[in-house]
């Protein structure tokens, strides 16, 4: 399955995820949806957050242009809203998966989703 796929199929195909991407941790975009653009500066902020929370905590983490209110971050995941919509960033060991859900799909679900296919890319060595 191509890292498309995975993005079209897995994560947006489900209903449970509006925009989705999956980005190496060097930064590569490896797939996404279409007209969804996350800047590079973005990737780095994302990626530098499971390393070091304190100033994603602080300021928000930035997806897409949007500024979202970053409710948990740890090591392997990132929740964030923005009114009703948010974002889902979840590391894998060579891959970020960055997921939003718009206002009607419930932030658990989206979860559930993203973090699921994450657990599926570390068991097969991604």
């Amino acid at each position: 399955m191509s890292w498309q796929a995975y993005v079209d199929t897995n994560l947006v195909g489900t209903g449970q995820v509006s925009q989705a991407a999956i980005f190496g941790l060097n930064g590569s975009q490896w797939a996404a949806s279409p007209s969804f653009q996350v800047s590079a500066t973005e990737v780095q902020e994302i990626i530098s957050g499971f390393n070091n929370s304190d100033h994603i905590l602080s300021s928000g983490v930035h997806v897409a242009g949007i500024k979202y209110l970053t409710l948990r971050a740890d090591d392997r995941s990132i929740y964030a809203k923005k009114g009703a919509d948010g974002v889902c960033l979840v590391k894998t060991g060579q891959a970020v998966l960055i997921a939003v859900y718009k206002k009607g799909i419930q932030p658990g679900s989206c979860t559930k989703v993203v973090e699921g296919l994450a657990d599926y890319f570390i068991s097969v060595g991604y």
